[in-house]
């Protein structure tokens, strides 16, 4: 595919960057355990404008890398329209959970794990490095969040 728009400015990438993190409903969340396997999912999230927060049983890969290793990569589905998040991870089992993550997840999703007969534990994701781009033409200046700072 040939791309003829000029690359996005910093701000309109940071700008699509919230947008998408608004508008999709599923994220790719990549995580590893203590050996370095890798796993890799798609899950619901919801964005609360600082954070992501995404919802998994404790007990399965994705839940144990989460809350072991309290690092994860989040990734969109399209190709062609690349956003990279790394982010910080902090865990929440039971009730713990603060009411307004979980409250907004199941309002956007239509699911509330707490209500479910099974066991979820919700994940905050807090960005430390968000990368963003179109194709190749936008690779150089892709990088608009580093150590937890937007360069915008």
């Amino acid at each position: 595919m040939k791309i003829t728009e000029p690359p996005r400015t910093a701000e309109q990438r940071k700008r699509d960057v919230l947008a998408r993190l608004e508008r999709e409903l599923d994220v790719w969340v990549a995580s590893a355990d203590s050996a370095g396997l890798p796993c890799l999912v798609a899950l619901w999230f919801v964005w609360d404008g600082e954070a992501v927060w995404v919802s998994t049983r404790p007990t399965n890969p994705t839940g144990r890398n989460l809350r072991d290793g309290r690092r994860a990569r989040l990734a969109f589905g399209d190709t062609q329209d690349v956003v990279l998040l790394d982010g910080e991870v902090r865990s929440f089992e039971g009730q713990d959970v603060p009411d307004s993550a979980a409250d907004a997840f199941a309002a956007k999703t239509g699911w509330d794990p707490r209500r479910d007969s099974a066991s979820y534990g919700f994940f905050r994701i807090l960005p430390r490095a968000v990368q963003a781009w179109h194709g190749e033409h936008e690779l150089r200046g892709r990088h608009l969040m580093r150590d937890g700072v937007w360069a915008v």
